[in-house]
């Protein structure tokens, strides 16, 4: 018996005159790739011409609903966001440690967590001065885990010539260390001096660009104009 799904021409006769089923056509992907391009331009023009027939309150009204789905994405987002920041804001004092504290605060501080630990002295005013600069810092920076400790209660035997002494960590290991007077600007250190010097290590996420710490220059010539007003203070003095 002869195959009816077979491409012979009595077969195309016979289905011609109906007395076999028309043969079933095979699907191209390029068929495939026609027709998903056809029903995607169909329910554009079908959403256009329903867009069309919406008058303008009713398209304002539309407007408004995808202003709103948007708001409440980017709120979504805003409150994710927020949470993550006051998961990582979970400092913002100056805590004092002793030397039983240390291991606890300082090398098991966390995961991407600086830490700034001032050694200080009472009585020496540039500690002082240091002390209410970084209680300002840790409030500004409260991811940032400020400490502070007496010099000999967390390290026997430090000398004071050595204070101030900042040490700053990161995940528990040393990245800088401020040792000294000499490694701050006296008295006249601003609070912003010593966010910038923060900042150069990465303690702190600083939005200062420039160093706020007068140039070398400017220092000399400032000098050099004092000595001048001296000069002319004494021949003032002369002349009378």
């Amino acid at each position: 018996m002869q195959n009816p799904d077979e491409d012979t021409e009595w077969n195309d006769i016979l289905r011609s005159k109906g007395i076999l089923p028309q043969k079933e056509t095979e699907v191209t992907e390029a068929d495939i790739v026609n027709m998903l391009e056809a029903t995607i331009e169909e329910k554009q023009s079908k959403s256009a011409q329903q867009l069309e027939r919406l008058s303008l309150d009713e398209l304002d009204e539309l407007e408004d609903e995808e202003d709103e789905k948007v708001i409440l994405e980017y709120r979504k987002k805003r409150i994710t966001q927020m949470k993550a920041e006051a998961a990582k804001a979970r400092f913002g004092e100056v805590r004092e440690i002793s030397a039983e504290d240390y291991v606890e605060h300082v090398n098991n501080a966390g995961e991407g967590v600086w830490v700034v630990l001032h050694l200080f002295k009472q009585g020496i005013p540039l500690c002082s001065l240091l002390n209410q600069h970084l209680s300002q810092l840790s409030v500004k920076f409260p991811t940032t885990k400020f400490l502070k400790s007496v010099s000999t209660t967390c390290i026997p035997n430090f000398p004071d010539s050595n204070l101030p002494a900042i040490f700053i960590y990161f995940e528990g290991d040393l990245k800088k260390q401020l040792v000294g007077p000499h490694e701050f600007r006296g008295m006249n250190l601003t609070v912003d001096e010593l966010e910038w010097i923060l900042g150069q290590s990465g303690a702190v996420p600083t939005q200062l660009d420039e160093d706020p710490r007068p140039k070398v220059r400017d220092v000399l010539f400032s000098k050099l104009k004092h000595n001048d007003d001296d000069l002319s203070d004494d021949d003032d003095w002369q002349l009378k």
